[in-house]
């Protein structure tokens, strides 16, 4: 009788570790990705710094060069991985079968890209921030036609909630004074922005389909080799005359700096979107104009107001809240690995039959 006692004991404690450790898990992955998203938004930050730098300082305005040798850089990194890559993952037997859809993609981002820097000298700073958001509900309609995955109602809650906190920061910019950028065309300027958008949330369901089904290298190889090829006929045609306006001895550095900063941020996004999800990441990064701005308070004299603690508080808390939950996808009719919570959900379920089971066997002795 003793002997069934200690049994039952080590039993329910055996029961009790294995259910908890998979949650432990899922949140210090959680954490780790939240600060993975950190160091993309220094990125972003770094990129807008530097672009501001160019335009304000030495009065360079040039999307096009800049795109150029990001997309060089990949290029030369990744595409030459894929050269002396083996099987299936060689650039020659990937340009066999599927070399028109990563023209596509490639043609997707440069203009996404495009549009963006381009809709600035038409409509304001706060349209684009808001509009920006336009890109979350994008993105989640493509994931449930092309990715299947299925929401819950927390999900579309947390989604709400950041994009709240994007009108709380649209809010603060206007009572703060910094409803910069041109106004001469808005209704052609925020045009662009929601272009923008729809071409982003294209790339990164495409992007996120990739890394997790072939893998990083694959996609920035590919996309690298065609990005870089669409972006140099688009400067031949429309900006070869701004490539002559760079002076080596004044903007070079800074130039170098952005194109540092733009291609650790390609370079670093597909392994945080394989780690959580496309989605996810761009709502953690809709706190990026948050950055830049407390860079702004120093380098560039912005005004400071306390909305903009607010915005970066409840987007996080909505980030927070979307991966928390698993989402569904019923093709398999299992949880979706859309986020964290659904790598780890699987364990908690098997966790939870293991102790049925074993009540069960507790009760047979």
């Amino acid at each position: 009788m003793l002997r069934k006692k200690y049994d039952s004991l080590a039993m329910k404690t055996l029961i009790k570790w294995y259910t908890v450790i998979p949650v432990n898990v899922h949140y210090r992955q959680l954490l780790k990705t939240l600060l993975m998203v950190q160091g993309l938004l220094a990125l972003i930050c770094g990129t807008a710094v530097t672009s501001q730098y160019l335009a304000s300082v030495y009065y360079l305005n040039t999307p096009m060069p800049q795109s150029f040798i990001n997309y060089t850089l990949l290029g030369i990194t990744y595409t030459v991985a894929l050269i002396f890559g083996r099987g299936d993952g060689n650039i020659l037997q990937i340009l066999k079968t599927k070399w028109w859809k990563y023209l596509l993609l490639g043609l997707t981002d440069v203009e996404a890209n495009y549009a963006m820097v381009k809709a600035y000298q038409y409509t304001t700073l706060t349209s684009m921030q808001l509009l920006d958001g336009f890109i979350v509900p994008v993105l989640m309609i493509l994931s449930w036609f092309f990715l299947k995955t299925r929401y819950r109602i927390i999900h579309y809650v947390a989604v709400y909630i950041c994009l709240a906190g994007v009108g709380a920061m649209v809010g603060a910019d206007i009572l703060a004074g910094q409803d910069q950028g041109s106004s001469s065309d808005i209704l052609h300027g925020d045009g662009l922005v929601l272009v923008s958008a729809t071409l982003y949330a294209i790339s990164n369901v495409c992007q996120e389909y990739t890394v997790k089904n072939l893998s990083s290298v694959v996609f920035l190889g590919m996309v690298g080799l065609f990005e870089s090829i669409i972006s140099a006929i688009q400067l031949g045609i429309l900006e070869h005359d701004e490539v002559f306006d760079f002076s080596p001895f004044s903007s070079s550095l800074i130039l170098a700096g952005y194109a540092l900063c733009i291609y650790g941020f390609y370079s670093f996004m597909p392994v945080v979107i394989k780690m959580s999800s496309a989605t996810a990441v761009k709502l953690s990064l809709l706190t990026g104009d948050l950055f830049s701005l407390f860079c702004g308070l120093f380098l560039f004299q912005y005004t400071f107001s306390g909305l903009y603690i607010v915005s970066l508080v409840v987007i996080l808390v909505g980030f927070i809240m979307f991966n928390t939950v698993p989402t569904l996808n019923p093709a398999s009719d299992e949880e979706g690995c859309d986020n964290h919570a659904a790598e780890f959900d699987n364990d908690s379920t098997q966790g939870c039959v293991f102790e049925i089971t074993c009540a069960q066997a507790e009760q047979d002795i």
